[in-house]
């Protein structure tokens, strides 16, 4: 069973709602101790990255995740924040992330961008990437933030959006799966890609 990690940063019901719809069981873990028997995991956010990691740091979560994603090898899916978090720094805040996947999460700037990068755009992915599949010619997701991943191994990204510059809108390394965008908030879109993610994640 999927389970959603709960630190007060994320929009957890609309997740849970769009797995219901698929049919994927799924459970929010208030605490690290409800998540012993997922067989995946999603860690969601919205809001500021120094809060999350002493949020994930005091609840007792960065050792849980750590034993489970790093030792374990659990399949999980950062979103937004939590793809955020799963990078080595922030300039948000000078704050050290989880450091799983090596990167920065850095600002978006220039004179032309408005900032937060916020609404509908479309996502470029790379063809062989099972995240992604989909029979829609054209993928679109829901954006909202003001900072974005850059990745120290570019084989690492698994799709990208324009916004001024290309940027990296989602990345893969081995089971950690991270995406900049919001699929709860990007209907039949967001439903496949959490439906792939189910699916294809162990593979």
């Amino acid at each position: 069973m999927i389970h959603i990690v709960n630190y007060g940063m994320g929009n957890l019901g609309s997740i849970q709602n769009m797995l219901k719809k698929l049919g994927i069981p799924s459970k929010i873990a208030e605490a690290p101790e409800e998540a012993m028997d997922a067989s995946q995991l999603i860690l969601p956010g919205v809001g500021a990255f120094n809060e999350g990691m002493r949020i994930l740091s005091e609840s007792g979560w960065v050792s849980f995740l750590n034993r489970k994603v790093l030792e374990d090898k659990l399949p999980i899916l950062g979103i937004c924040l939590g793809m955020q978090l799963m990078t080595s720094f922030s300039e948000e805040g000078n704050v050290a992330g989880l450091d799983w996947v090596r990167g920065q999460t850095v600002r978006f700037t220039g004179a032309n961008l408005r900032v937060p990068h916020m609404g509908w755009n479309i996502v470029l992915p790379r063809q062989d990437e099972d995240l992604f599949r989909s029979e829609e010619e054209e993928l679109r997701f829901y954006h909202v933030h003001s900072y974005y991943v850059r990745l120290e191994n570019p084989e690492q990204e698994i799709a990208q959006t324009v916004y001024g510059d290309p940027f990296t809108s989602a990345f893969r390394k081995d089971n950690i799966f991270g995406v900049q965008f919001h699929p709860e908030k990007s209907h039949k879109f967001g439903m496949q890609m959490l439906k792939n993610f189910h699916t294809f994640a162990h593979a």
